[in-house]
């Protein structure tokens, strides 16, 4: 069997363009991936292009080889956006393997190791608006009791004040108002998660923000400094009261053996669609395993980027809980047909061979590439300064 081409479909989902990959072979099989990164979605495409010549007449099953060719013989360090590219193509072969084995993805990974994948969603789902500017205690309340109408046990919610080295005083008394607002919303039962999306410039800030969220029970905080600074990030996890997950925003395996062999996160987030795939992505569990560190993979991305998620958590142990976007736009199930089933607040163990979907490319091409919303104006001080959103 022979790769004879890889093709890309960009998918306009409001908050994000999704990047399909698909991956054609010679016997007539072929296998889907996803390269979803926000804001780079073009970079993404012409980055798949590019790599395409590198293993065209390949065998698609040789997976591990193919994913060093494309990291090797690029020469250059490929970066979120090459590494989203490989991505996406690596999927898609382990879908194609699967297929030609009439297994699924999972019982190559090396089997169940649970009986369903505990999975958490946003505040807000797709909607950028209520995911990012959440800041009144009612909408937050509101928002919330529309998670646990729709069945969630766990959600995530990001209303850390745009902010810089220092955490004023009012910022922290609104970041406690709204914490105890929500927590008084969902009660004790649920899970709950905030994420400071890299907003704290410095460990104080973090720290300070961190000790008025502790008595809240949260399962953790997330990203309390920018990535990339280990150092910082393992002073604010070593006085932590609250467990410390990062890593969605590390996309090669070397960034996560500084965080790991540094202790400097109780929990890693690496993506699926951006450090590689399940080849790169096992090998951060197993490094992670070996250090007492759960996983908590990022994923608020497209329906395969999903699948991929539930295939990988359903083989690996210390994966602790998985994000989800299901149902991030109206039309989610009618563009790729998916085996996420969600009972109770878990997905379930998928059966059909390879990662069991297909794309309906007439919906897809419905909803054809636009810009993304633009975020970034909205995270600036009231001086002007530019900060992290």
């Amino acid at each position: 069997m022979k790769i004879t081409d890889i093709t890309t479909k960009v998918v306009n989902a409001q908050m994000r363009n999704w990047v399909f990959v698909k991956v054609w072979t010679d016997e007539g099989l072929y296998g889907w991936g996803e390269a979803t990164l926000e804001w780079k979605t073009r970079a993404v495409v012409g980055a798949v292009e590019d790599l395409k010549p590198l293993i065209l007449g390949r065998d698609p099953r040789d997976i591990e080889q193919i994913v060093r060719v494309l990291q090797k013989q690029s020469f250059w360090r490929l970066g979120a956006i090459g590494m989203s590219a490989v991505s996406g193509i690596e999927h898609a072969l382990w879908d194609i393997f699967g297929k030609s084995q009439n297994l699924p993805v999972w019982r190559l990974l090396g089997g169940q190791v649970r009986d369903r994948l505990d999975v958490y969603t946003h505040l807000g789902m797709g909607n950028m608006k209520a995911v990012y500017e959440t800041f009144e205690p009612q909408a937050l309340a509101d928002n919330a009791m529309r998670l646990l109408e729709a069945g969630y046990k766990a959600f995530k919610v990001v209303f850390i004040p745009y902010t810089h080295y220092t955490a004023a005083a009012p910022a922290l008394r609104k970041v406690d108002e709204l914490m105890r607002r929500l927590r008084e919303t969902v009660g004790d039962d649920i899970e709950l998660m905030v994420d400071f999306h890299g907003r704290c410039a410095s460990p104080a800030a973090a720290s300070r923000f961190i000790e008025v969220l502790a008595p809240y029970r949260l399962l953790f905080v997330e990203e309390p400094v920018p990535p990339g600074d280990i150092t910082s990030l393992a002073a604010v996890t070593a006085a932590s009261p609250i467990t410390i997950a990062t890593g969605e925003r590390l996309v090669e395996l070397d960034e996560f053996d500084q965080l790991i062999a540094r202790r400097a996160a109780h929990i890693a987030q690496p993506d699926l669609c951006h450090v590689g795939g399940f080849t790169i992505g096992r090998k951060i569990a197993g490094m992670a395993q070996a250090a007492g560190i759960g996983l908590a993979p990022h994923n608020p991305l497209g329906p395969i980027a999903g699948t991929v998620a539930l295939h990988f958590g359903i083989a690996t142990p210390n994966v602790v809980i998985q994000e989800e976007m299901v149902g991030a736009v109206p039309w989610y199930d009618e563009v790729v047909s998916t085996p996420i089933r969600r009972v109770d607040g878990a997905w379930q163990i998928p059966e059909a061979p390879g990662l069991g979907i297909e794309v309906d490319e007439a919906v897809a091409d419905a909803h054809p590439f636009e810009q993304e919303v633009l975020h970034t104006q909205h995270a600036v001080l009231a001086d002007g300064t530019v900060v992290d959103w």
